[in-house]
């Protein structure tokens, strides 16, 4: 990886030899192995059987989760928080595995639809819960430092299943506890959650 980091410096039109630039290709190859690292998780292991029988079937919501993932498109960050809610079953997943589960799925080569998906199926298959949702919010690099140029842009994306789907209450009751609804104009009207992607 260092050699082709190398070869694009001096397509770029760069000296690799300077000084600056010496270091370079074994930092990018670093970073972008850890950016990249979700690639070698395994979800099963990182569960590391946090799975706990309860008798609890109330909204469960871990919110604000930071994080980071390159656009599969231009390899650009994009960045922001997610907001997890799932309607348990008999099961629960310990909380501390759930920001550990977005960042699996974040530190691959993504686009933000897929991430969000990822995420919800992943829950609903390890936990069979009543209902999940996902809802991200996330600047773009690709959109505000490159094409439209838009800075203050961001998109929010949701996957909505089971009950959050098909209750109308259920789903606002989620959206007004993760205070989406008054940072993204019209999202509480009627339907709930919105795509503001702009691929």
């Amino acid at each position: 990886m260092q050699e082709i980091i190398r070869q694009l410096l001096v397509a770029l039109g760069e000296d690799p030899s300077r000084e600056g630039l010496l270091d370079t290709p074994k930092r990018v190859e670093k970073a972008l192995t850890f950016l990249t690292s979700g690639y070698a998780a395994d979800v099963d292991a990182t569960l590391n059987n946090a799975l706990f029988s309860v008798d609890y079937n109330e909204m469960v919501i871990v919110r604000d989760i930071d994080f980071y993932s390159l656009c599969e498109h231009h390899l650009l960050p994009f960045f922001g928080k997610c907001h997890i809610a799932y309607i348990p079953q008999g099961r629960v997943l310990g909380l501390s595995k759930i920001p550990r589960l977005v960042d699996i799925f974040a530190r691959r080569l993504q686009i933000q639809e897929r991430l969000t998906n990822q995420i919800a199926e992943t829950i609903r298959e390890k936990i069979d819960p009543l209902g999940v949702a996902v809802v991200m919010e996330a600047t773009h690099l690709c959109m505000s430092m490159r094409g439209v140029e838009k800075q203050n842009s961001f998109a929010v994306t949701s996957a909505m299943h089971g009950a959050f789907r098909t209750s109308s209450r259920t789903r606002m009751e989620f959206l007004e506890l993760i205070k989406l609804r008054s940072a993204v104009p019209g999202l509480g009207e009627a339907g709930g959650h919105a795509c503001l992607a702009d691929e």
